[in-house]
């Protein structure tokens, strides 16, 4: 970089360079980098097969209460949230909250589709989400696993309810 560059590139605001960085042919990891430095994600698909692949391409990732970002790691409404914003659909920040998001599916494993939000807890108070994946199966940030994983859906009384929140014929 010459002397002149860096003396324009000192006069600009960040958000000019990072725009001028974006718009020149650089290396997919370096526009990688600055979109999320700059919050930018990946175009938004609701097709529920891009939703369950992009939450399976997490598993394994860490477990943190509070969590709500791939770099330090996810709980279960962080994670869910996440997945779903890349999704295009905006969702509240906590698992009670987002069990009242979108449209109310019986609870009843015939009639979910893939892509659904999966709601448990007791008593009636919401306290894990996930996302349903097909074949009684749903992925989520478990805290007892320390991780995002794919799990069976329980038969117990544990689980609560169902939420679709992508578009029919996702």
């Amino acid at each position: 970089m010459t002397d002149r560059t860096r003396s324009a590139l000192r006069r600009l605001p960040f958000l000019a360079v990072c725009s001028a960085l974006l718009a020149a042919p650089a290396p997919a990891t370096a526009q990688t980098y600055i979109k999320r430095y700059l919050g930018i994600e990946e175009a938004p698909t609701a097709n529920a097969d891009s939703v369950v692949s992009r939450a399976r391409s997490y598993m394994g990732r860490r477990y943190v209460w509070g969590g709500e970002r791939p770099e330090t790691g996810f709980d279960c409404s962080g994670f869910v949230r996440h997945i779903m914003r890349m999704a295009g659909v905006q969702l509240p920040r906590t698992s009670a909250q987002q069990a009242r998001a979108g449209q109310e599916i019986p609870r009843d494993v015939s009639q979910l589709r893939v892509g659904d939000l999966l709601t448990f807890g007791r008593a009636g108070r919401i306290s894990h989400i996930g996302i349903y994946v097909g074949n009684g199966r749903y992925i989520h940030a478990s805290s007892y696993a320390g991780r995002i994983t794919e799990s069976e859906l329980p038969r117990r009384s544990w689980w609560q309810g169902a939420r679709r929140v992508l578009a029919a014929g996702s």
